[in-house]
């Protein structure tokens, strides 16, 4: 059973900063790590995004959903790709990761081989689904948002045009996504499928 994202806040709290991998000869504001976080992002971003991934590079597997984590935040966090091990205020309990994720992946591939919904409703319930589990200590949002633009590009679409500060305050969205995935959770899908539609 997948629990509801109720609390979203969607970014865990940067409250414990051990693994982190940038020089440990100083201090680092919040701020100079998320942008360092954002570089390694960008990377994942040119490899993925800049043109449609084939299969191979992208296959949505058990193994490559852990490894695109791994892509997107190995360079700033030792445990970038790795599930948590602790609980957070939101997510499935810890030790349902692996199972919960594998059973993403399944139908993921029961999806594509039967065409269940168009590529946007797919993309929607990828984002969802991925967001629900919240597999790693920390970068949920950021890898759920990805997948679902992976998908998109692989299957004929542009990529979302999600703004990384999505749920700043200063933010106007924010609100607008918090409400999309909190209706995914009662099985709704629209306004979040609308939001999927709205490429670059």
């Amino acid at each position: 059973m997948i629990h509801s994202t109720k609390p979203i806040d969607d970014a865990t709290p940067l409250d414990d900063i051990s693994g982190l991998k940038l020089p440990h000869n100083r201090m680092y504001t919040l701020k100079e790590i998320y942008e360092a976080e954002a570089n390694n992002i960008a990377l994942a971003t040119l490899k993925y995004l800049s043109a449609p991934p084939s299969k191979k590079e992208a296959p949505f597997t058990y193994e490559w959903l852990q490894q695109l984590h791994q892509e997107m935040f190995g360079d700033v966090w030792e445990w970038a790709g790795e599930f948590r091990q602790v609980e957070l205020s939101i997510g499935i309990k810890a030790y349902m990761v692996p199972t919960t994720l594998k059973e993403l992946a399944d139908d993921i591939a029961y999806w594509d081989k039967n065409r269940t919904f168009d590529i946007y409703e797919t993309a929607t319930r990828i984002h969802h689904r991925a967001v629900q589990i919240h597999p790693f200590q920390n970068g949920n949002g950021r890898w759920s948002r990805m997948l679902a633009n992976i998908y998109l590009r692989q299957n004929g679409s542009m990529p979302v045009r999600w703004q990384e500060e999505l749920l700043s305050k200063e933010n106007l969205k924010q609100d607008e996504y918090i409400r999309a995935l909190k209706k995914a959770d009662s099985g709704d899908y629209q306004s979040l499928i609308e939001m999927h539609k709205h490429t670059y």
